[in-house]
């Protein structure tokens, strides 16, 4: 078992509201976390997919009402989306009794399906979590490159080798182009999908630019945009929007496109080892995207990535908004001497952020110039979860 960093989050949510919702790719770990949790808390776990356990929620109300003293998982529940008002009428019922404690862990990977219920149902009854892939802080900085090679889905990560992980990789994207992306009403065939993921996967970290992807499909823009839509909500895409700032100056507006797991972009690109990945003419852009991903994956509730780009030349690959208004600028450079860009020299100069930084592979941290520190990722990603090596408080400050 490897820890995860959710899991004193989620023990924490149990204690404070009726419902919490648990999200996230499937096969990214939700059933064994919410497993381990419930076990300590003597919860009964009923698998929706399964048609015995379905069937004794035939008369669901009837049957809940008798588990009104314990915690109840309930996975895959998107596939009983008729459960929703019945659990608003219990969680009522049981807060008239004076129950406090959580009733129900729902656990789903179709994002979009189970909001929509959630919300119709239990708004202001629910919280939400979202459980992401494997990242550098629960494996170990030692495991990195193994991470960024094979990506985060605990299966292919800790895979025997690289060959029976790629497998994994290739199966899992298969179920997705056959299943997952028909369930949210997809009708393009599995080759036209995977032909749009592989183009994602060659174009990682690059703004978007519709009509183009578009065409190179055969396919009208607003179909693609569709599907685009449909990866972000399966939680395999991440649409990274530009930052618009008062600075006058011509500014990118198209957000950037990354497929979120490292190991499905190199699935994608017939990568299938270290040497072939650092050979790779696309190594720098799957280096950009597994940093960018893991920070934002880390980054406290309520901060918001960005990235900042001019027509004259300026960028910064991440900006980290946080809601004291405060502002983190990253540039990621795929070398062991990394030195930042003009452009981002550019950028710092146009947005004057409270602190800037450069992840490289290396092992310690050092400033390269005035105001920018050169840093592994895993010490950037314990300063964003780690309150205490921001200072003690929960946001940065303006004066960091």
């Amino acid at each position: 078992m490897i820890p995860r960093r959710l899991k004193p989050i989620l023990e924490e949510r149990l204690h404070q509201v009726p419902v919490v919702i648990l999200t996230g790719a499937r096969q990214v770990g939700k059933t064994t976390l919410a497993l381990e949790v419930g076990e300590a808390l003597g919860a009964l776990y009923l698998d929706l997919e399964s048609e015995r356990d379905r069937a004794k929620l035939a008369a669901p109300e009837l049957y809940l009402e008798g588990h009104l003293d314990r915690l109840v998982i309930l996975d895959e529940v998107h596939r009983m989306p008729q459960l929703f008002p019945s659990l608003r009428s219990l969680v009522d019922r049981a807060r008239r009794r004076g129950r406090k404690a959580c009733l129900y862990l729902l656990l789903g990977s179709l994002s979009p399906e189970v909001s929509r219920y959630a919300g119709e149902s239990l708004a202001g009854r629910a919280s939400y979590l979202e459980l992401a892939p494997l990242d550098p802080l629960e494996v170990g900085p030692e495991e990195q490159e193994r991470l960024w090679l094979r990506g985060g889905f605990p299966e292919s990560f800790l895979a025997p080798s690289d060959a029976q992980s790629l497998r994994w990789r290739q199966d899992f994207l298969h179920t997705y182009l056959e299943r997952e992306i028909p369930a949210l009403g997809g009708r393009l065939p599995a080759e036209t999908l995977r032909r749009l993921l592989t183009m994602l996967a060659h174009l990682q970290g690059e703004t978007l630019h519709l009509s183009r992807l578009a065409g190179s499909l055969g396919l009208d823009g607003r179909t693609v945009s569709r599907y685009l839509d449909h990866l972000v909500d399966l939680f395999l895409l991440r649409r990274l929007p530009p930052y618009e700032a008062n600075v006058g100056k011509r500014l990118v507006k198209s957000p950037k496109l990354y497929l979120r797991d490292s190991g499905l972009v190199h699935a994608l690109l017939g990568i299938t080892d270290w040497d072939t990945l650092l050979g790779h003419p696309g190594v720098g852009a799957s280096w950009e995207g597994f940093v960018v991903e893991n920070l934002l994956r880390v980054a406290p509730e309520g901060v918001l990535g960005f990235f900042y780009r001019t027509h004259a030349g300026a960028e910064i690959d991440l900006l980290l908004l946080f809601p004291t208004g405060t502002l983190w600028a990253v540039e990621v450079k795929r070398s062991l001497s990394p030195k930042p860009s003009r452009g981002f020299h550019q950028a710092l100069a146009d947005l004057r952020p409270q602190a800037a930084f450069v992840v490289y592979p290396g092992e310690e941290a050092f400033p390269l110039a005035p105001g920018i520190l050169a840093i592994p990722l895993p010490q950037l990603m314990w300063r964003l979860w780690n309150p205490s090596a921001r200072g003690g408080t929960s946001f940065p400050g303006k004066e960091e």
